[in-house]
């Protein structure tokens, strides 16, 4: 993918024509895999406004194009397209964030089934490959690119699936669960999930379906632990706010 400088080092905006690479996308999608990746690694956060205008001066093409890769991400329900308002990164509700992990629960359950029968043995090293990136990346200090990396490496399992509407549902379902990490993830937390990713890859090479289950489980599982998705909600009362101090009066 055609890398992009959207600003000069004095901060002023410059145009970047997007080249057409030799995949023969289109420059839609170019921009939205721009965009899905700046939303996978955290770049843009929850509302994040997304101006078409802005965009298209960034990427050197028509709000019409921008209009295009938005459309896509929003029926994807990572951007929320409102109407006269234009456009913004999705925030979900405690709710939505909710049924959002449980129905990804749902689709890794199939997808690694499916892994597990037909998984080839150059996927597999290709997925190693992957998760040393994102084991390099954490090392390294650059936590945007190892959230990235750590979505791709479920993104390329539901390649591996072969199973096209899986794959449809999973890459809404990572981008839709990276904004929620975003907005609820409790404290500064680390994330080594590349451990967790090397030995559910070790059982998918031995074929053993129960424990490749398992493991993607409880891996849900310390990715769901880090959410703090209980009812209490921020609130601008001040009395709230303080109230354990003026308890202790």
């Amino acid at each position: 993918m055609t890398q992009i400088s959207p600003q000069t080092p004095n901060g002023n905006s410059v145009k970047v024509r997007l080249k057409i690479p030799e995949s023969g996308k289109t420059q839609d999608e170019i921009v939205y895999a721009h965009i899905f990746d700046a939303i996978l690694e955290q770049r843009l956060v929850p509302g994040t406004k997304l101006n078409e205008e802005s965009l298209g001066e960034i990427f050197g093409v028509s709000r019409t194009i921008v209009r295009r890769a938005l459309s896509r991400l929003g029926h994807e329900q990572v951007v929320n397209l409102r109407p006269n308002k234009g456009a913004i990164v999705a925030c979900p509700s405690i709710e939505e964030a909710r049924q959002i992990v449980f129905a990804r629960r749902v689709v890794e359950k199939a997808i690694t089934e499916l892994v597990v029968d037909n998984a080839q043995d150059a996927q597999i090293e290709a997925l190693k490959q992957l998760v040393t990136e994102e084991q390099a990346c954490v090392a390294k200090g650059d936590r945007g690119a190892g959230i990235r990396l750590s979505g791709e490496f479920h993104l390329q399992l539901a390649e591996m699936a072969d199973n096209p509407p899986l794959l449809s549902f999973q890459r809404s379902l990572v981008s839709q669960c990276s904004l929620i990490i975003a907005q609820y993830e409790s404290g500064s937390t680390s994330h080594c999930s590349y451990d967790e990713h090397f030995e559910l890859i070790e059982a998918i090479r031995q074929r053993n379906k129960p424990l490749a289950l398992q493991l993607m489980q409880h891996h849900l599982d310390h990715i769901e632990n880090k959410l703090k998705l209980d009812d209490e909600v921020s609130s601008d009362d001040l009395r709230a706010i303080f109230a354990d101090v003026v308890s202790d009066k």
